[in-house]
């Protein structure tokens, strides 16, 4: 979470430092500026930025607890195109302490975040390195994998 962190402070430090070399224009879906450098090698470009909240209620209609979601998917230019996307559930009141014992209560927060690296390779075929961290896994899970998109 730290690196994330740390990428979005490079990444707004360099529209500072870099702005007025860069062509600015605001994402068509956002508020959040996508900018491209005058040599075409270093670029942001928004794609889907959104922040949710919900409500949970399971089938039988008893109170699940509450979710905000977070989901991140930017595209950016180093050299060539790569796309980062963050999504994160952060849940209250959401999962079952021991889902085979429900009488031990409901876990306070609970969460599930995903950080994804997207290399296209062709317009329908992209490479995909992403870390999962949750709190019902023991450890962070690293998926490499191919993704088809039409």
């Amino acid at each position: 979470m730290r690196k994330l962190v740390l990428l979005v402070c490079m990444v707004s430090a360099m529209t500072l430092v870099i702005g007025p070399t860069v062509t600015d224009s605001t994402a068509r879906a956002g508020v959040i500026p996508s900018w491209e450098s005058q040599s075409g090698q270093l670029g942001f470009f928004p794609i889907s930025n959104e922040i949710s909240v919900y409500q949970n209620y399971d089938d039988t209609g008893e109170d699940r607890g509450r979710t905000l979601q977070i989901v991140s998917i930017n595209a950016f230019r180093f050299f060539t195109d790569f796309s980062f996307e963050f999504t994160a559930d952060i849940n209250w009141k959401y999962s079952y302490a021991d889902p085979f014992d429900q009488s031990l209560g409901m876990n306070n927060r609970d969460h599930y975040i995903e950080l994804s690296l997207v290399k296209p390779v062709t317009g329908m075929f992209s490479l995909n390195v992403q870390r999962v961290i949750a709190t019902f896994e023991d450890e962070s899970i690293n998926q490499f994998g191919f993704r088809l998109s039409f």
